[in-house]
């Protein structure tokens, strides 16, 4: 390997390590990633102290009930129309005479939250708005464990302009899986990366057997409970290209020594082959818990975290190779990654809404990467990177969005071409 800058997330470069209990605020606590780590910490309160949640307001009770169960400082909230109710919850859940947190609100409230005082942030934000949060922990410091991968996929460039080395640990278990066999071996080792897909509910198909399936055929994961959209990206290997050029932006490895396996009892996560012909393979049984204690606790283990093998249960190991021509998002994923600039940030955003209009029956299924597609090639010159701002990618995202609700067909298949003004309202 050539010599380059220090990976983003590398299990050699501990940020900013200490001993004893972490303060740690969770970004989108009351989400699949924020339940389950608030579940660790816990568990293991002589590790982990909470010191600041965010969301977006939806499930105030449940936001409450886990503020005062972690005696937070700070309680963040996006939406401020929720802040009344909000307000009642906290009264309710604690105690006559117990102190309620601060409470922040507005679009900016996670962000502003991101940069307070602590050890580690822990953005499981769902979507690219947690790319100002995900900025603003690393510009002040803070250890990043990213469970948003749209937050570095959309603003690549600008994250690692503002990231330190080892400044984030990955939270996606394929990232938190590649980050610990990279420990076993230095950089110039690593001849590729290996990045697993479980190939989702319609692994074995081909593209014409997928002309038909439903949303609810989608929806059926055979390993993972998820939110419909990352269900539905996995149903497409959608959520595969982004894990893709999450790796190459991680790990600064070249998209051609990054590769994708179809392994469907989701047991390794993904693996790291090394110059001398060495495989390393992280597994464990599907569980989120594991990759956030990493994420969390790093470069310590977290003891019973989650789940372990039964080895005195035979089980059946299966890898294949990827079929490109059924699902052709891993392979536009590359594209769009080694295009880099704004390009990533229209692949997801025109992902987002055809993935939308398919669960609404506005689309089938073949056409969402049909439609990623025109939206890709129609947007033109991306911009360079190191002329990336997040006005850029948001604008971009704007763009992209409309674009595809122009090219959103009908349950028939017959083109829905509306105007951009009219996508937009």
């Amino acid at each position: 390997m050539t010599d380059s800058p220090a990976p983003l997330a590398d299990p050699h470069l501990v940020f900013d390590p200490v001993d004893g209990v972490r303060d740690a605020v969770i970004l989108g606590s009351t989400g699949s990633i924020g339940t389950q780590a608030i579940d660790l910490v816990l568990r293991n309160p002589d590790r982990f102290r909470v010191t600041g949640l965010s969301a977006a307001g939806g499930r105030v009770e449940l936001l409450a009930e886990q503020a005062h169960r972690l005696r937070v400082r700070t309680v963040a909230v996006a939406r401020e129309d929720v802040v009344p109710a909000l307000k009642e919850a906290l009264a309710t859940a604690y105690g006559a005479g117990e102190a309620l947190p601060e409470i922040l609100a507005g679009p900016d409230a996670a962000t502003h939250l991101a940069a307070s005082d602590c050890h580690t942030v822990l953005n499981g934000i769902t979507g690219s708005i947690g790319l100002a949060p995900t900025l603003a922990a690393l510009e002040a410091g803070r250890t990043l464990a990213l469970a948003n991968k749209e937050s570095l996929i959309v603003g690549g460039p600008l994250v690692k302009a503002v990231a330190k080395p080892g400044q984030i640990i990955p939270v996606d278990s394929e990232h938190a899986a590649l980050f610990q066999a990279l420990a076993s071996g230095t950089r110039a080792d690593v001849r590729k990366l290996v990045v697993t897909a479980s190939g989702g509910p319609f692994r074995g198909r081909t593209k014409a057997e997928l002309a038909d399936v439903t949303p609810a055929d989608a929806l059926a994961h055979p390993t993972w409970a998820m939110g419909p959209v990352i269900t539905v990206n996995s149903a497409t290997l959608v959520n595969k290209g982004l894990e893709v050029i999450e790796a190459h932006l991680l790990y600064d490895i070249p998209f051609d020594r990054i590769e994708v396996v179809v392994h469907p009892q989701s047991y390794v996560h993904s693996m790291v082959e090394f110059t001398d012909g060495s495989t390393m393979a992280q597994a464990t049984p599907p569980d989120m818990r594991g990759p956030i204690a990493i994420g969390l606790g790093w470069p310590q283990r977290v003891p019973d975290a989650a789940p372990a093998f039964d080895w005195t249960k035979a089980s059946n190991w299966e890898f294949f190779p990827l079929d490109d021509e059924a699902f052709p998002s891993v392979a536009l994923a590359r594209h769009v990654g080694e295009l880099a600039g704004t390009a990533p940030a229209v692949f997801n955003a025109a992902n987002e809404e055809c993935v939308d209009a398919f669960l609404k029956g506005a689309l089938p299924f073949n056409s969402i990467m049909e439609t990623v597609t025109r939206v890709v090639e129609g947007h033109g010159t991306p911009g360079t990177g190191t002329s990336l701002t997040v006005a850029d990618v948001l604008e971009a995202e704007t763009w992209a969005r409309a674009r595809a609700r122009e090219l959103t067909t009908t349950p028939t298949g017959k083109p829905t071409e509306r105007t951009t003004a009219e996508a937009r309202a």
